[in-house]
């Protein structure tokens, strides 16, 4: 039989192409970008050889300088312009928490170091009551430019600094000029008696706001309380009459007003986080440690939506991935629900293998990938997850070595096929009949109709005696033994035996019962009745009934069972008359 590609895929399996061209182009575009940005930083890192050895000359003309002798304070060193490495030490210049400027620093003279003494310098002069005058005075010299104020040095500018900022030297001096006057200015503004007094306002005014705010959530949890209380109380009532009280009614009240407590945490903890921030950033002493305060939440947040906007397009990979997974599995799907409906047929597969050979099919793609969508897993590529992949591997693979074991026995039983649903088997001296069979267990239903759950691996390596296997093919022989004394002839024996069997229900005619004699004993002959059977789950009731058929004949000819043992002759043969075969309770069939 053939099939057309559409008529087994479908309209929308074909819509899996488009997604699969997608993915490997962005897979591509991923690869091209790695390649761009390696020649990029090669072509930086050859450019910033190249500056290095424009600048060299440079640097002789900052270290004759440092030999020059000092005007006022001793200036600092100038900073050397790069030795063959990309790496810049800077340090800010904070002046009440505000950036100033950021300097570059040498092995001799480190930034921080720089960095410091010039803050020093520009708080010592804002300090200075007695200094009106805080112009900068901007003084040029051949390889520097130095500020002043008062005649006191602020700080020096050399070329490496304009390189930093890449401006000439001139305008840098401009800049910082005009932002050390600001800053001076706003040192002595923020610490007058009227803005002292103005920002203390302020801060009563926060406080006095935050405690009404937290007086305020704590009044509005208790009403969402007592709301969630009326609202929901009948409902949470009936979830637990239709859960059979697995979902209690108290436990699940406690949980929202745990709920309504966390919320009201989370809205002290933040009012209180706003309100200490905003009153440490009123006063300059403190404002550094605000903008620090600040930074403990801000930071974080940052760092976080910045990495979220970088995974955005790995994320894009991740769902194309997922969707052609998805298709391929319906595809699958599709063509194993073929199989099994009988629409798609296979010469050497059997329909009942469809499902579980889907199963291992789907277990394969899925493997496959997460292979492939492990390397754009946000944060697959640190340590800490490669730890926990490696943790995870290890409990599993110690802690489920049984449940592998049972899979492997499930799916062997299910292609060996030993036996199916129906079958009356005996498992470990367990009869039952087979009601499933499952990857980890196999179901029995016992002759007492109890069920019983055998894991496959005790059925793979126990012995199973499947009785419908050849009950449906040949007839089941059905046998049961009898001791009959020395003084009964063998021959009357085994046809009082053939009679009882042709008298029971369910075995069959052909081919006929046969008698064996299995033993002689010290005190009777055994003798075995094997009949043949074609119907295995009611051995049972096939069983009782020739039993009683057995008694029945051997009643009516006058012969004695001597099992199970014989002691001796009795006065009286061990018979019931057949007037008394229905002695009360029992009860003679209707004619």
């Amino acid at each position: 039989m053939q099939y057309h590609p559409c008529s087994i895929l479908g309209r929308k399996q074909l819509r899996i192409i488009p997604l699969i061209g997608l993915l490997l182009l962005s897979i591509l575009c991923g690869d091209a970008t790695a390649d761009d940005a390696t020649s990029t930083e090669v072509a930086i890192s050859g450019a910033a050889a190249a500056s290095t050895q424009e600048k060299a000359p440079d640097l002789e003309l900052n270290e004759a300088a440092e030999q020059k002798p000092a005007q006022a304070q001793a200036p600092a060193p100038a900073p050397a312009k790069g030795a063959g490495t990309t790496h810049v030490e800077l340090a800010d210049v904070l002046v009440d928490g505000q950036l100033v400027m950021q300097v570059r620093g040498t092995v001799s003279f480190p930034a921080a170091r720089r960095a410091d003494e010039i803050e020093q310098r520009i708080i010592a002069v804002a300090g200075d009551r007695s200094i009106r005058d805080t112009t900068v005075v901007i003084k040029d010299q051949d390889e520097r430019t130095e500020l002043f104020i008062d005649d006191q040095l602020m700080l020096d500018l050399f070329d490496t600094d304009a390189a930093l900022e890449e401006i000439s030297r001139q305008l840098l001096a401009e800049t910082i000029k005009a932002r050390v006057e600001e800053v001076i200015a706003a040192y002595r503004n923020d610490r007058s008696p009227e803005v002292l007094l103005e920002k203390g306002a302020y801060a009563l005014g926060a406080v006095g706001l935050a405690m009404a705010l937290i007086l305020l959530s704590w009044w509005g949890s208790n009403r969402l309380t007592e709301l969630l209380d009326r609202r929901l109380q009948r409902q949470i009532k009936q979830l637990e009459a239709k859960s059979a009280r697995l979902v209690r009614a108290r436990s699940l009240t406690r949980l929202l007003h745990g709920l309504s407590r966390l919320v009201y945490l989370g809205l002290v903890v933040l009012t209180l986080y706003i309100a200490i921030n905003f009153i440490l950033g009123l006063f300059p002493w403190t404002r550094g440690t605000a903008d620090q305060l600040f930074g403990l939440v801000l930071d974080p947040l940052t760092e976080m939506g910045v990495g979220a906007l970088a995974s955005i397009p790995n994320l894009i990979r991740l769902v194309i991935l997922y969707l052609v997974t998805r298709y391929i599995l319906d595809m699958i799907r599709g063509f194993f629900a073929g199989i099994d409906s009988g629409n798609i047929k296979l010469a050497t597969f059997e329909r009942e293998l469809a499902w579980p050979t889907y199963r291992i099919v789907r277990f394969v793609v899925v493997i496959f990938a997460l292979v492939m969508a492990y390397p754009y897993i946000p944060g697959s590529d640190s340590d800490a997850f490669k730890g926990i992949s490696v943790l995870l591997g290890l409990v599993i693979s110690l802690g489920s070595s049984s449940i592998i074991g049972n899979i492997i026995a499930g799916y062997s039983l299910i292609y060996r096929r030993p036996f199916k649903v129906g079958d009356r088997v005996k498992i470990n001296q367990i009869v039952g009949e087979v009601t499933d069979i499952r990857v980890l267990t196999t179901r029995l239903r016992s002759l007492k109709n109890e069920e019983v759950v055998i894991p496959n691996t005790t059925v793979l390596n126990g012995e199973v005696v499947n009785y419908s296997t050849r009950a449906q093919e040949q007839g089941l022989i059905l046998h049961t033994s009898v001791g009959i004394g020395y003084e009964t002839p063998w021959r009357q024996v085994e046809a009082m035996l053939k009679q009882a069997a042709e008298r029971t229900g369910g075995l069959m005619r052909t081919p006929k019962p046969f008698v064996l004699q299995q033993a002689l004993g010290d005190y009777a002959v055994t003798y075995e009745i094997n009949a043949y059977c074609n119907d295995a789950n009611n051995m049972a009731q096939i069983y009782s009934a020739l039993h009683r058929n057995i008694l029945d004949v051997f009643n009516e000819y006058g012969v004695a069972i001597m099992t199970p043992s014989y002691v001796a002759d009795p006065d009286q043969p061990k018979l019931v008359p057949k007037e008394q075969w229905y002695t009360p309770p029992a009860t003679p069939p209707a004619d």
